[in-house]
């Protein structure tokens, strides 16, 4: 486990909100039971999104506080490579940081698997920048789209503005299995998967920290929840989407005011899934503690239509699985 998953499972778990689905255990403690009401088991199996990776992490931890022999497990290969393995049948839930694409679905069909998409969180994907960099405080989609393109010939910070030094400018970010990948080169170059291939991309946002705080003149972008573990040796940027510079933060995401790269975050579900007591057991979970989740995991909470857009999601799914 992680140091971050360590800080993060040390949030002060609070009493269960009132649900049909809750019952009081021995102790005093809190029991989250199977939909007949029986105590569950079993293995809850995740993958996807490393941005959403964090957010489903601390509600596994949790939940397995209060649920310790349910086993939750969560992979990180990216949201492409978590739909793959989701439309495989080889995953209860899948981490995504986009919506599921028109090949993705029709894989999940071809397959047999219906599905929710389940928006669990709000995310600011963030610019980041060594903070030996004093010169750049906001950049605007224009330039940051000079820097990405797949055209791109910029190579120095001085080819982004005149008035920056002529420092060579190293980029860091997510791999082309991610869907932070898709997002960004979507709002920002204007075609999702179009890039430039000269920079060092990863699916593990922690090698985009160390890659930008090794280099006075890199620039990386990642989910808000790994600046805001890491803001100490990294500045975020502001971001001009055609309306004046724009910091990320819980506000100007709530707001819409940081345009174009706030974005929601969502959990995938399965028919199949449901099938098993200690998934929906989990799920049900997730949406109802959904506030203290988010808090543990430093996202940005849903507005209350979201929440209660997701959990008919939810109850959908189920009565479509026959749960």
């Amino acid at each position: 486990m992680s140091v971050r998953h360590m800080r993060r499972a040390s949030a002060a778990l609070v009493a269960v909100a009132a649900s049909v689905t809750l019952v009081a255990c021995g102790g005093g403690a809190q029991q989250q039971d199977g939909p007949g009401g029986e105590q569950v088991s079993g293995p809850v199996l995740i993958d996807g999104s490393s941005t959403v990776e964090p957010l489903s992490s601390a509600a596994a931890e949790l939940y397995q506080g209060e649920n310790p022999e349910v086993n939750v497990t969560v992979g990180t290969s990216g949201t492409g490579g978590g739909f793959q393995k989701f439309c495989n049948g080889e995953t209860d839930i899948s981490n995504a940081s986009r919506p599921i694409s028109d090949t993705e679905r029709q894989q999940c069909e071809a397959n047999g698997i219906a599905f929710q998409e389940l928006q669990v969180a709000n995310d600011a994907l963030t610019v980041v920048v060594n903070p030996a960099n004093t010169w750049a405080n906001c950049l605007s989609v224009e330039q940051l789209r000079a820097m990405w393109a797949p055209d791109s010939q910029v190579k120095n910070w001085n080819q982004v503005d005149p008035s920056f030094p002529a420092e060579p400018l190293q980029l860091f970010g997510a791999g082309a299995d991610s869907g932070t990948f898709d997002y960004f080169t979507d709002e920002i170059v204007g075609e999702e998967g179009a890039s430039r291939t000269d920079y060092s991309p990863s699916e593990n946002d922690n090698v985009t920290v160390q890659g930008v705080t090794g280099s006075p003149g890199a620039l990386g972008y990642f989910g808000f929840s790994y600046f805001e573990e890491n803001q100490q040796q990294l500045k975020a940027l502001q971001v001009d989407g055609g309306n004046g510079c724009v910091a990320p933060s819980a506000q100007t995401v709530q707001d819409a005011s940081y345009t174009p790269l706030g974005r929601p975050l969502f959990i995938y579900a399965s028919d199949a899934g449901l099938a098993k007591p200690q998934v929906v057991s989990f799920l049900e979970f997730y949406l109802q503690r959904n506030d203290e989740i988010v808090q543990a995991a430093q996202f940005v909470p849903m507005t209350d239509q979201q929440k209660q857009d997701s959990t008919a999601k939810l109850d959908q799914l189920r009565q479509q699985a026959g749960g």
